[in-house]
């Protein structure tokens, strides 16, 4: 009977939403959102939403950089949290949580609001500066001396007529408000407050918000999973800087289940192999091995959920999975794919205009075309590189 009369009562409203700094799992600073109802002209807290920032997670850099960018980080996120406490709770105040687009229509206009405030704040401090530097422009340089005479029954050379391409620098960082955050995570906080409240699981929620009635979709599709098993990129311990993350796909044939259950198992036997110790190596008579020697292979967990492997070749990562996968009775290429995500903005070299694809060495676009060509004729069960080359 309670529940019946509950279904007549007044539907819930929110009331409050607060704003937190708080640490996620790195210990970077990060926003959560907590979002209040009134339900039966009570207050409640519902749930609460953690969200990441924009800021890429540093590694190796010099202690000035890390200092920026933890203070940026610090400053978005403290911008994020006043604009929920101070304007967002109060515009989103007696809104159902039921009414998303009304929600979102809400945030949409405040962000543009704010996005318009700080174009308009850039262009007044930039104009500022242009009267602030304003000089008179300098006298044109003389003309270069004339190209001296060549001497008779000299040839011209391959090396006179030869220009080399010039290096595009790279783009400047497209700016980021800061407080953006903000936007998506009270969006996502009232989307997890409808689901609660109508007993309902998230993604059946966000599902429904596709939908032009209120019917329930009769087929859902998950995407497939992509796991990263190995990370050998610019700031891993060994020569290898080409492989920042070595993903495995399972065949689209698979479930959900399957397909998590299959990279776990190969995630697991990654691991024994890095913990098994390498074979003993013969000594010469001064004691030394006979061998290169070679550090030995060890791994550590990188903020990416991968190991960390300290390879000195490309081959090396992914003969350990083929080997893994075959152990396991795998087909690689058949049960599963291999995706690389290389991260070449990470490897320019701007002195040499080159890639530096292991440590010393450094190769051109057109020779990364030929190695990527050469490893997936190698390694066909490669389906896809992620940023092979820099945006520019």
């Amino acid at each position: 009977l309670a529940n019946c009369f509950s279904k007549l009562a007044k539907p819930p409203t929110i009331c409050r939403v607060v704003g937190k700094n708080v640490l996620d799992g790195l210990g970077l600073p990060t926003l959560q959102v907590e979002i209040f109802c009134t339900i039966q002209n009570f207050p409640k807290s519902i749930c609460s939403v953690v969200i990441s920032t924009h800021f890429e997670v540093l590694e190796n850099v010099l202690p000035e950089l890390a200092d920026a960018e933890q203070e940026a980080r610090s400053e978005a996120v403290r911008i994020a949290v006043q604009w929920v406490n101070e304007t967002i709770t109060e515009e989103l105040q007696g809104l159902t949580p039921s009414d998303q687009a009304e929600v979102d229509q809400v945030l949409r206009t405040f962000f543009g609001n704010k996005a318009q405030e700080d174009k308009e704040r850039r262009e007044l401090e930039k104009s500022l500066e242009d009267t602030r530097v304003s000089i008179p422009s300098p006298a044109p340089p003389p003309p270069p001396p004339p190209p001296p005479a060549k001497k008779r029954g000299q040839k011209q050379g391959k090396n006179d007529t030869f220009t080399e391409k010039p290096i595009v620098p790279p783009e400047p960082v497209e700016p980021v408000l800061n407080g953006s955050m903000a936007i998506g995570a009270v969006s996502l906080a009232v989307a997890k407050t409808r689901a609660i409240l109508d007993n309902n699981p998230l993604y059946l929620n966000i599902a429904l918000l596709k939908q032009s009635g209120q019917e329930q979709p009769t087929k859902l599709t998950l995407p497939l999973p992509m796991v990263s098993l190995v990370s050998c990129g610019k700031s891993s311990p060994g020569k290898l800087n080409l492989m920042k993350e070595v993903m495995c796909i399972p065949h689209p044939g698979l479930t959900a289940r399957q397909g998590v259950e299959m990279l776990l198992e190969i995630q697991k036997h990654i691991n024994k192999t890095i913990e098994m110790p390498p074979p003993p190596k013969t000594e010469t008579k001064k004691g030394h091995n006979g061998s290169k020697r070679g550090q030995p292979i060890t791994g550590k967990m990188s903020h990416l959920g991968c190991l960390t492997i300290n390879y000195d070749t490309i081959e090396q990562p992914l003969v350990l999975i083929q080997g893994i996968c075959a152990n396991l009775g795998l087909d690689l290429g058949t049960n599963l794919h291999l995706a690389i995500n290389c991260a070449a903005h990470e490897l320019m070299d701007y002195s040499r205009g080159k890639y530096e694809v292991m440590l010393g060495t450094y190769k051109n676009a057109a020779e990364m075309v030929d190695l990527y060509v050469d490893l997936i004729n190698r390694f066909p069960a490669i389906i896809a590189l992620i940023d092979p080359f820099r945006k520019e």
